[in-house]
């Protein structure tokens, strides 16, 4: 049993290896192309795959977060209001 164990662990790692390559592969090769026009080309793309992947989430979750406040004061607001016309201690 053991024996089964290290064969899938080593084909896990093996497998784990070859697409960690590919990836590095993927991100390096844009210095290895000989025209400048085409190398310069893929540095854009990888700039502009980079820039993307970096651009900031926060402003939608600010909207949000800002338009639930809103919608709780106004839930507030009319609690309020309603709770002002109830007689406290009669």
């Amino acid at each position: 049993m053991d024996s089964t164990f290290v064969k899938y662990a080593f084909a896990a790692l093996i497998s784990l290896a070859i697409s960690t390559t590919a990836a590095l592969a993927l991100e390096q090769n844009c210095r290895f192309i000989q025209a400048k026009p085409d190398r310069e080309a893929c540095y854009k793309r990888q700039e502009d795959e980079l820039a993307a992947k970096r651009k900031p989430a926060a402003p939608a979750a600010e909207s949000t977060t800002l338009e639930t406040l809103r919608q709780m004061r106004q839930d507030d607001d009319a609690v309020y209001r309603s709770i002002n016309n109830i007689c406290r201690g009669c």
